[in-house]
């Protein structure tokens, strides 16, 4: 397999619909204080690429998130970076930009090795999945600064991720979880997970899900196409509650948070229709980890975790920002 965490839009056939997005979530050790960077490529078949820089700034202290986006032609692969979209750039160790009134100048390191979310290889060239996840880093410590106005935060070595996912099309439905920061634990314990439901014709498949788990940086896979009937997920806009089998593992759990720490944009698939998601990066999340033969293990993280539910009502209650996609 080439280089799983390249991006894909340069590869792309004129006449072919695609997304992709490399993102990224850091929290504040312990304050509910969060942010959201996601750099992305919508293109519609026939037509060339737009790249859209996407912010969004958490605190539990305030009314709403703080969010913007801002759409430019002419997203480009840099020289040893992920991508480049209006001069703000994604690499490995580095992300720096703007958009409106933020500005981001971040450095990050990890040692975990990326997760691929698909149990397989050649599903991340294949046609089927229509959706590809994973993770470059599934757990990163960021420091340096975001501004918003005059407002200006200085991360020092901020728990969060790496994250990357291209497509066709998204998934009919979908929930994606990660959590890090949990209570008496350091940054190689974990949980990075995508559940979706997909569209197949007249019909939608029951949850299916993929991730991982690292407690004390053993990782556990979780989900597969072999554990579909026994994910549990019910799921709301501002909270789910899931349980995830894997491999000699059982991870039970809540994550959520209070509706005004929720933000909500448009998604669009590159042929079209849209996706309301909404997303909180400063989610608590309870887990109840049971293996074989040990104790079950509780693990929390207050304000530590990210909750994202991507879904076809509009009703939801959470103010949509006025941003288009595409």
């Amino acid at each position: 397999m080439d280089d799983p965490t390249r991006a894909r839009f340069t590869d792309v056939p004129a006449d072919a619909g695609h997304y992709e997005s490399f993102y990224l979530r850091a929290a504040h050790p312990s304050e509910p204080l969060g942010v959201w960077i996601r750099y992305t490529v919508h293109k519609r078949p026939n037509a060339e690429p737009n790249g859209s820089l996407w912010f969004t700034l958490f605190d539990a202290h305030a009314d709403e998130p703080w969010a913007t986006k801002v759409t430019e032609p002419g997203p480009r692969l840099p020289k040893g970076g992920f991508i480049e979209i209006a001069g703000a750039t994604f690499g490995p160790e580095a992300v720096g930009g703007s958009a409106g009134e933020a500005t981001w100048d971040l450095h990050y390191t990890g040692n975990e090795d990326p997760l691929l979310h698909l149990p397989r290889d050649w599903m991340y060239n294949a046609k089927v999945p229509r959706t590809k996840t994973l993770s470059p880093r599934p757990a990163a410590l960021y420091s340096g600064t975001v501004k918003v106005g005059e407002r200006a935060i200085e991360l020092d070595r901020w728990p969060g991720m790496v994250g990357h996912n291209w497509g066709a099309e998204h998934a009919e439905r979908w929930v994606w979880m990660h959590g890090i920061g949990f209570e008496g634990r350091g940054e190689d314990t974990w949980i990075d997970a995508a559940i979706g439901r997909v569209k197949l014709g007249p019909l939608t498949t029951p949850w299916m899900g993929n991730g991982a788990i690292s407690i004390d940086g053993q990782r556990y896979r979780l989900g597969g196409i072999e554990k579909t009937r026994s994910i549990r997920v019910n799921e709301r806009p501002t909270r789910c509650d899931f349980l995830l089998p894997g491999e000699g593992i059982t991870v039970r759990g809540t994550v959520g948070s209070d509706a005004k720490n929720f933000v909500a944009w448009v998604y669009a698939d590159p042929a079209g229709p849209e996706h309301n998601t909404a997303n909180c990066s400063i989610a608590d999340m309870e887990l109840t980890v049971s293996r074989k033969g040990e104790p079950d293990l509780v693990l929390a993280a207050r304000a530590g975790a990210s909750y994202e539910l991507g879904m076809r009502e509009t009703g939801h209650g959470i103010p949509v920002q006025p941003f288009p996609d595409g």
